[in-house]
């Protein structure tokens, strides 16, 4: 059972097309079309738009419309590090909490992913890939952590990043290497796993520029 509020859902939704470049940054996000694509009324849309701007993926005025933020690479280093710290975090409690039943949902997410990016289809493998850590991040049940990691996110380079080839091959890995220290329920090491594999994706993208 899904215990997120409508306008939760429709502002996780969002958050995956944005990450994943669906809406891409700079680009505008009618309500109204939302709604109808999700079948929906305008209300829950305009709250996810208003969750969305107070947590900095969108700018405007959520009656006329709102659009994506631009990536700032300003703040990117500093980003990197809380990320870091975080993150660490999250993976810590879902070692704690998981199940059989996570660990056989988010090993689905991983094929899924290897899936649509030995297809090529890049905007489905980052849409996958965000479902993968929110699921994983869902686990350690510390949704304010989790709240200052989304904050964080609607920051962070991963368009730039996933566009570098290479990129979703190293990814695979990674994400198994998490999963099997996870199922190990080793805590160090599902806490570094996660950490080479955020390191892994600044240090290509830093190569590139």
């Amino acid at each position: 059972m899904d215990y997120r509020t409508k306008e939760e859902q429709v502002a996780d939704y969002l958050r995956e097309r944005i990450i994943s470049g669906v809406f891409p940054r700079g680009s505008r996000l009618k309500q109204a079309e939302i709604a109808k694509e999700l079948h929906l009324s305008i209300t829950p849309v305009r709250e996810a738009l208003k969750l969305l701007a107070a947590e900095g993926y969108v700018s405007g005025d959520s009656y006329r419309g709102a659009r994506v933020v631009p990536f700032d690479a300003s703040a990117s280093g500093e980003i990197l590090n809380l990320r870091l710290l975080l993150e660490a975090q999250l993976v810590r409690g879902a070692v704690e909490h998981v199940t059989a039943q996570d660990i056989s949902d988010l090993r689905a997410l991983g094929e899924e992913f290897e899936k649509a990016f030995e297809a090529g289809d890049r905007a489905i493998a980052r849409g996958v890939n965000y479902r993968f850590h929110r699921r994983l991040y869902d686990i350690a049940k510390m949704p304010q952590t989790l709240h200052f990691v989304q904050i964080l996110w609607a920051r962070y380079p991963f368009d730039l990043i996933n566009a570098v080839e290479e990129r979703g091959k190293d990814a695979v890995k990674e994400h198994d290497e998490i999963l099997r220290a996870l199922t190990s329920g080793d805590p160090s090491a599902s806490m570094l796993a996660m950490r080479k594999h955020i390191e892994s994706g600044w240090s290509i993208l830093k190569s590139k520029q």
